[in-house]
C-alpha cells in the first residue's frame, strides 16, 4: 500500500487497498482513518474531486463504517 501526500487543508496523505476496498485517511491532525467499503470507483473520485475536504464531508463521513487506527509520532 502506498500512501499518496495531499494538499488539502484536512489531510496530509491518502492510501487504498482495493483487496480490502478500505480507504485509509491520515488527517492533519495526524489521525490515521480508515473507511470499509470503499469501491475503487469512490476512491478514483476522491483523487479527482476539486476539494479532497468538501467531497469527504459529503460523501465519506457518515457515509462508510470506519475505525480510528493511530495517531503517528515525529521522531
Amino acid at each position: 500500500m502506498t500512501w499518496l501526500p495531499l494538499e488539502s487543508k484536512m489531510f496530509t496523505a491518502v492510501a487504498y487497498d482495493p483487496a480490502r476496498r478500505t480507504l485509509y485517511l491520515r488527517f492533519q491532525s495526524r489521525d490515521v482513518y480508515r473507511y470499509f467499503g470503499f469501491s475503487s470507483d469512490d476512491y478514483q473520485q476522491f483523487l479527482a474531486a476539486e476539494s479532497k475536504g468538501r467531497y469527504f464531508l459529503s460523501n465519506i463521513r457518515n457515509c462508510f463504517p470506519y475505525e480510528r487506527m493511530a495517531k503517528l509520532r515525529v521522531a
